[in-house]
């Protein structure tokens, strides 16, 4: 009998597991900005420069690679034609014969791709010099067709190393003015933070695509989630991390030093979106506009409607106090003639819509019913990460 009631009791203890298991919620996965590439429904992207070796049937194989993105130029033309001594003259004969030979390799590289069913891209590596030759560098060199992807290469926010972000600009709106299409953007996490930070300053290249670079398992808390909601890539591996014992991830015939990527979608939905082109949602909408201050009295008497007014982003301090100074300027000071009010340069936004409001009531001779508000933004953590 004591058997019995055991087996009993365990029988009752297994089919209460059970049913609780039915009941539990399935595992969520892995979010997107930790090792994506461990799922097997993960898109991934290689891209190469011309000394990475390919050996293309093998590459093929893998069928989570859908696309391979070429370098294409970097910076300015070479010289088109040489001059000087010596030693001049064959370092621009050189450079020309490098250049050519890259081009060459490259409308190769593509015609393989292509043929194998691969996606195919183009990233231009954005160094100082002018940056609309630049873009016709690029264009001259890549030939992009209407489906192939385009990417402006940062390496990081230096303008003596590298195309500055103003420079970067003006490359991305050339590239626009003659295809079409905006190219999605290459940094690394300190820059992309930087224009994140910063977006009002860098209108496109804020809203360009991000091909993210950062070779940790884990990048949510570094991401610049204030302007990107998500990467469009990460390039999570490279020579940085990909070494003959541990590398995150091997691809079929390429060495250690190929760069690979993942998207945060399956093969099918990459395809389809491909070669992307257009800018992203803006995400400074929910600052378009604020509430006006109305007056203590009539809000304690219930008897005041709530109106909006537009609001230029960013709501800085030192602008919010300098339009907070002119308003009160022209409400006070204003009214006195020997005392002048400075200049103020602050032209948009909540305060100059109070004020304009102000000077009309006192325009009319009817008392402002405005009080002094305090405000304030929090600005996001700019600190490189």
């Amino acid at each position: 009998m004591r058997g019995l009631t055991s087996k009993l009791h365990r029988f009752a203890l297994a089919a209460l597991t059970a049913a609780w298991a039915i009941h539990l919620p399935a595992t969520a996965e892995a979010s997107d900005f930790s090792e994506p590439w461990k799922k097997v429904d993960r898109a991934l992207v290689i891209d190469a420069y011309e000394y990475n070796s390919i050996d293309w049937q093998k590459l093929a194989g893998d069928k989570r690679i859908v696309g391979f993105i070429n370098k294409a130029s970097d910076g300015l033309p070479p010289a088109y034609s040489c001059s000087g001594d010596e030693t001049a003259y064959r370092l621009c004969k050189a450079l020309w014969k490098r250049h050519a030979v890259a081009r060459e390799l490259f409308h190769t590289r593509r015609t393989v791709a292509k043929a194998l069913g691969l996606k195919w891209g183009a990233y231009h590596l954005a160094r100082p010099g002018n940056p609309i030759e630049q873009a016709e560098n690029f264009l001259d060199f890549a030939e992009p067709g209407p489906d192939d992807l385009m990417a402006l290469d940062i390496e990081e926010n230096d303008p003596t190393k590298w195309m500055s972000l103003e420079d970067a600009e003006i490359f991305i709106r050339h590239i626009f003015l003659r295809t079409g299409r905006y190219p999605i953007l290459y940094t690394n996490g300190s820059t992309s933070r930087y224009i994140a930070d910063n977006r009002y300053r860098y209108r496109l290249l804020s809203r360009l695509p991000l091909w993210y670079a950062r070779y940790k398992p884990e990048i949510g808390i570094h991401f610049p989630k204030g302007n990107w909601q998500s990467y469009t890539l990460w390039q999570f591996s490279a020579q940085a991390n990909c070494g003959i014992r541990r590398c995150p991830y091997r691809v079929a015939g390429t060495p250690n030093d190929i760069d690979v990527n993942v998207a945060p979608m399956d093969a099918e939905s990459l395809r389809k979106v491909w070669p992307f082109g257009q800018l992203i949602e803006s995400t400074d909408e929910f600052v378009a506009s604020v509430p006006v201050p109305i007056a203590r009295e009539n809000g304690l008497r219930g008897e005041s409607r709530i109106t909006y007014a537009s609001v230029a982003y960013p709501v800085r301090l030192d602008l919010l106090a300098e339009a907070l100074r002119a308003s009160w300027n022209k409400a006070v000071i204003g009214a006195v003639p020997a005392i002048q009010a400075p200049a103020s340069r602050y032209s948009h936004g909540m305060a100059e819509y109070i004020a304009a409001r102000l000077d009309a009531r006192l325009n009319t001779g009817r008392k402002a019913e405005f009080d002094p508000v305090s405000t304030a933004s929090t600005e996001m953590d700019s600190a490189a990460r």
